[in-house]
């Protein structure tokens, strides 16, 4: 298997800046986004991660998590919300997320998520 593709959609640019730079720094490529219009064009790119902020500019991430799971092709790519809403893990289970990392979040938490 080659390098694991992670892509995270955020509209906060510090935060796609650091997850971009400790993502590479583990190895992953890295694919990020400020705009939830382009999350779905972005998985035709195939990621094998997902992280998915719920508040974004054009979009919400937890309708974009409903459309991903409602593909049969991108179903399958594990999808992470994450955000500093205090319904998160509410959140993330309604719309078939497979995970939630609440923000502030912890690095060792977010690199156990890509293990």
């Amino acid at each position: 298997m080659g390098v694991k593709k992670i892509l995270v959609a955020d509209d906060d640019l510090g935060i796609l800046d650091v997850m971009r730079m400790i993502l590479e720094d583990q190895g992953f490529e890295v694919l990020t986004t400020a705009y939830g219009n382009n999350i779905l064009k972005l998985c035709e790119q195939k990621p094998d991660l997902i992280f998915l902020d719920l508040w974004m500019s054009g979009a919400d991430g937890n309708i974009i998590c409903s459309q991903i799971k409602a593909q049969e092709d991108l179903r399958r790519i594990p999808v992470i919300i994450f955000s500093a809403n205090k319904n998160t893990e509410q959140i993330a289970v309604d719309c078939g997320a497979n995970g939630y990392l609440a923000k502030p979040f912890d690095l060792k938490d977010l690199l156990n998520i890509t293990r």
